[in-house]
């Protein structure tokens, strides 16, 4: 689902200060839309449950699009009135515009890397031959659509490197489209396929395994419900219609699949699971006459990832028996756990990932929500650790078996992206590639804070501010959180973050449970029944941080996306008076329906499914959309989501603020923004990012009585 960065510029003509808005923002009433009712009801063992904007649900119905147009009018209206609007818009283009760089990865006598000269509205995949070679463009997504809505993703390459596949989704979609291209002519193949979601392209011999659903109805594509997931093998030059079916379950239309073969092309995996936790898998020796698939691992207790093979054995990630993840050896003709080899024991840390890499074992931790990476050899003896700049995150960390140099990525909240080359023989890492962000990170402070829920477990959380703050509980305050799906919100940089800090504000991130940042365990801990705990976390954050001084409920904003979007609708529900704004953004607001769109249904083992009566009363009891009171005062509220969302359909988006807007009867805005030509946020294109962003904070300042005045 979703598995997503602060000082001052030294920009000398450029001052910012904070003064009182000169009128209340709360002096407005807005007049919204009147969203027609139905007298929709639905029966969920014998509770009557009233659904009255069902018909939101059908996103390309013309009531609908007119709807979301009478919407944006009010949102767009109300935003347009603020009058540092545009100014924070022109501060925002301009710190933005740095060129921003990826990890290279080298693939045959090329080395690849995408870039963004600084407000393309997407990033340029470039090529060059040998660390010296000069670049030249590979593949232009900016080229692809007039309005810089197509977004590339390169899957895989050929074993010669002659030939790579890769994907287009289109206006933020999850649908793709894979086409091949010949690497050294950059000569575009016949091949097309269609109708792909949620796959690589793992090649072996003249071809490669690909992961796609049959198409779906015209008018449906960006909310039927994703059924009977397929493996298929295309053969190079061949129409899609002659691509060989792999694998499939036609008992079992609600699992994933995914197909990958080891480095050598020895064997090929298939991964299966029913949602976003738990995995099966099966595998074929292809270099043997193994004419059928052999059971690897039976689901979906535990987690299982193969890194790669050593010979006839699989290296292999799993936290099965091991809460913090362990790595094992595996001999797949013998694959009981009593014949599992530890390779690299479950320690009290969590392995966050494991890769290979010029013949090494690179494995990165977690300890206490910073990246610590260690150099292993294949047998699992610890050669080093790899000293990293600062405590922060670390990424990349991977090769092929003959590489000589690999990179990896550092970040922190202060610590612009930078790229690093390091040579796995000597243990030496230089910076490759730098991030030139004009400001000052001296100016800045993070600290890291540990604070008691409501049951009383400790929860780590993250506090950036300009050093020398007071803390007199005035200062605007971001609280951000995510809280689900075995997701780790570890330290990184935000251009956009700059606005708030440079303005005297407090961005804070609260690793609530339900995240992976201590393992199974602290995700467990924040799921299905136990779901309530990640909201008391979340609310257990805003209260340290009034108690604190640090801010006030008057100058506190919450925000979250996705299952964050629900964590924001269910916290400013259960304690509106904590926050004076909440950035509810595409977010799960519809407990319970969730299941029953496009990919929705792969979530029912993070959250249960309302089709049991147990869980139904646990959803029912926090669902954002069935919770909405009258005569209660709820902090200002702008819901973000976009008409190509197919992860977390717009539906429930726009059930919750039809009835939000219905019951709230103060002067505080409830509006929605509804982007057009954009999904669930991968791929959303630079000049949609600074828009958006130049709306939130304005958004937020104005309903805070904070005026930012650039001189």
């Amino acid at each position: 689902m979703i598995k997503p960065l602060l000082s001052v510029l030294t920009i000398t003509s450029i001052m910012i200060s904070c003064k009182p808005a000169s009128e209340p923002a709360t002096s407005e009433k807005l007049t919204y839309p009147i969203t027609a009712k139905s007298d929709q009801v639905d029966d969920y063992f014998g509770v009557k449950v009233s659904d009255p904007y069902r018909w939101l649900e059908n996103d390309t119905a013309e009531d609908v699009k007119k709807w979301v147009t009478e919407e944006n009018k009010v949102t767009f209206g109300y935003l347009e009135k603020i009058p540092f609007r545009n100014k924070i818009k022109e501060r925002l283009t301009d710190i933005f515009n740095y060129p921003k760089y990826s990890n290279p990865f080298r693939a045959g006598e090329y080395y690849f890397f995408s870039k963004n000269d600084g407000l393309q509205n997407q990033s340029v995949i470039y090529y060059q031959k040998g660390l010296d070679g000069k670049p030249e463009v590979f593949l232009d997504p900016n080229t692809m659509s007039s309005d810089g809505t197509a977004a590339v993703s390169l899957l895989g390459f050929s074993k010669d490197k002659k030939y790579v596949a890769y994907a287009i989704n289109q206006s933020g979609s999850d649908w793709q489209t894979i086409y091949v291209m010949e690497v050294a002519t950059k000569k575009l193949m016949s091949d097309k396929l269609e109708w792909v979601k949620f796959s690589g392209a793992s090649w072996k011999n003249n071809g490669f395994y690909y992961a796609r659903y049959d198409a779906p109805p015209k008018g449906k594509e960006f909310s039927q419900k994703n059924e009977y997931h397929k493996i298929y093998y295309h053969r190079l030059g061949d129409t899609q219609d002659k691509d060989v079916l792999v694998y499939e379950n036609k008992d079992k239309p609600l699992r994933y699949y995914g197909a990958s073969v080891t480095e050598d092309e020895r064997f090929l995996i298939i991964y299966v699971s029913e949602g976003t936790d738990g995995t099966e898998m099966y595998y074929k020796d292809l270099q043997s006459n193994q004419k059928d698939f052999g059971l690897l691992f039976a689901g979906f207790q535990d987690n299982y990832s193969v890194i790669n093979n050593i010979g006839d054995k699989l290296l292999v990630q799993t936290d099965a028996g091991a809460p913090n993840q362990r790595v094992i050896l595996v001999d797949p003709k013998n694959p009981k756990k009593e014949n599992w080899k530890d390779v690299i024991p479950e320690k009290p840390e969590l392995l966050e990932s494991a890769a290979t890499g010029g013949g090494k074992l690179f494995v990165s931790y977690l300890k206490d929500v910073t990246t610590h990476v260690y150099q292993y050899s294949l047998e699992g003896n610890l050669e080093h650790e790899i000293a990293l700049p600062a405590l922060g995150t670390a990424f990349g960390f991977s090769g092929d078996k003959e590489d000589a140099l690999i990179f990896y990525t550092f970040t922190s909240f202060t610590y612009p992206p930078t790229i690093y080359k390091y040579d796995i023989a000597s243990g030496k890492s230089d910076i490759w590639q730098k991030s030139d962000v004009k400001f000052n990170p001296e100016e800045y402070e993070t600290k890291q804070v540990f604070y008691n829920s409501k049951d009383g477990t400790k929860v780590p959380m993250f506090l950036v501010y300009k050093k020398g703050i007071k803390l007199d509980g005035n200062n605007p305050t971001l609280l951000y959180g995510y809280g689900g799906f075995n997701i780790s919100l570890t330290p990184s940089f935000s251009t956009s973050r700059l606005i708030l800090l440079e303005n005297g504000g407090i961005f804070v991130m609260a690793n609530i449970r339900g995240g992976g940042e201590y393992g199974e365990k602290w995700h467990n801990e924040g799921k299905l029944l136990k779901k309530q705990n990640v909201f008391d976390d979340f609310i257990a954050a805003a209260e340290y941080l009034i108690k604190e001084k640090y801010t006030s409920s008057s100058k506190l904003a919450i925000q979250g996306g996705s299952n964050g979007g629900l964590l924001v609708g269910a916290c400013m529900l259960q304690r509106p008076d904590l926050y004076r704004v909440a950035f509810p953004a595409v977010g799960v607001m519809d407990m319970l329906r969730y299941h029953k769109f496009t990919v929705g249904w792969g979530w029912a083992v993070e959250y249960g499914s309302s089709d049991s009566l147990e869980n139904f009363k646990n959803l029912y009891a926090y669902s954002p959309l069935h919770n909405i009171k009258e005569g209660v005062e709820y902090p200002a509220t702008m819901v973000t989501t976009a008409d190509h969302d197919d992860r977390v359909v717009p539906a429930h988006s726009f059930k919750f603020i039809a009835t939000l807007q219905e019951r709230y009867k103060g002067n505080r805005p409830q509006v929605i923004r509804i982007d057009v030509k954009a999904g669930h946020g991968a791929g959303k294109p630079t000049s949609k990012i600074i828009e958006e962003q130049a709306d939130i904070w304005s958004f937020m300042f104005y309903n805070m009585g904070i005026n930012p005045i650039y001189k």
